[in-house]
């Protein structure tokens, strides 16, 4: 049975994309690493912990011992690369983990993976001709935009925050990685994710949290950032076919044409909240929503153009906002109202 590597699997989009693969893929063994940060969470994947072809293995990605005894021990055949720390307000507040987890864990799996792979640049060893790195990465790498126009593969990489700056550098040397030494690599960069398992430090699920327990519920600034927003299952569906059937060298926007702002969002969740779990005097949620000081360096609008991954590969985002909330909130009730 052929093993792939998966970090960062115990994680918000990582365990949603396990779940996925090894139900469809039942012949490939996954080996899941996963540091189990405060982002990890074990819980995410109970459904998948007792398959047939999942291992889970706790430890750092910048472990050089550790990765390169993964490799030889499964004989891994494929890299899929979700572990990263990224919420911005860690970042700005500890930058330094960003720096050490998204650059320096990212150099060191390309680097076991090239050496394992490959026995000179351009040349793979013999069986190993197909091995692949797949990196995910974030549309905040692009910077912001203004009122109009969206993010392309092609867009100039203007970072602002110690995060998408940590980002930006790992992409750069994975793309470093497939020039000078021909690894089959390939990169998707996504917009904002939301949906079922993600931790409660995100915007969406602290909105249905912060509403259930009848709190403030804080929105930086205005409220009128704009993001594009994606399900998560839409997401980890765009991963596999990036990763199966991309080009190698090649970089894939993954958007799902959902451009909405802040005050949207809670005002969308406060309503559907009142429906689905009404307050005892007939209020609304909306009470709860208040507003703070906007964070530093919060940039204004991110937008994706998925063209390319939509023509080339074929995918399609099957869930639009108002379809895809509405399934999240359900499962944040169940966890919330426990």
């Amino acid at each position: 049975m052929k093993s792939i590597l998966i970090t960062g699997g115990a994680g918000f989009i990582g365990a949603n994309f396990v779940e996925y693969f090894i139900q469809k893929y039942p012949d490939i063994q996954v080996i899941n690493l996963d540091a189990l940060t405060y982002a990890g969470n074990l819980g995410n994947l109970v459904a998948t912990e007792n398959a047939p072809n999942y291992k889970f293995v706790q430890g750092n990605i910048c472990n050089r011992e550790l990765v390169q005894h993964l490799f030889q021990t499964y004989d891994i055949r494929g890299v899929i690369h979700f572990a990263a720390e990224s919420h911005v307000d860690n970042s700005i507040a500890s930058p330094e983990a960003f720096i050490l987890t998204n650059i320096n864990g990212t150099f060191t799996l390309l680097d076991v993976a090239r050496k394992y792979w490959l026995e000179a640049p351009f040349k793979y060893k013999k069986g190993y001709e197909n091995c692949r790195f797949h990196h995910i990465s974030t549309d905040e790498v692009y910077g912001t935009l203004g009122e109009t126009g969206l993010f392309m593969e092609t867009t100039p990489y203007a970072p602002n925050s110690p995060y998408s700056a940590s980002k930006a550098s790992s992409d750069m040397i994975v793309r470093s990685y497939h020039h000078t030494y021909g690894m089959n690599v390939v990169t998707t960069n996504c917009s904002n994710n939301y949906g079922q398992k993600q931790h409660d430090e995100k915007l969406i699920p602290t909105i249905i949290r912060k509403a259930i327990h009848q709190q403030p519920i804080p929105i930086y600034g205005d409220g009128l950032n704009v993001r594009d927003w994606l399900y998560v299952l839409d997401h980890c569906i765009g991963i596999e076919l990036a990763y199966q059937t991309g080009k190698a060298g090649e970089t894939y926007n993954i958007g799902g044409r959902n451009e909405r702002n802040n005050l949207y969002i809670v005002n969308t969740i406060c309503e559907i909240l009142d429906k689905k779990a009404p307050l005892a005097d007939g209020s609304s949620y909306k009470q709860f929503i208040t507003f703070v000081q906007d964070r530093a360096g919060h940039d204004r609008r991110y937008a994706i153009d998925a063209t390319k991954i939509e023509t080339e590969l074929g995918w399609k985002a099957a869930e639009n906002f108002e379809t895809g909330i509405e399934k999240t909130i359900d499962w944040y009730l169940k966890k919330y109202q426990k």
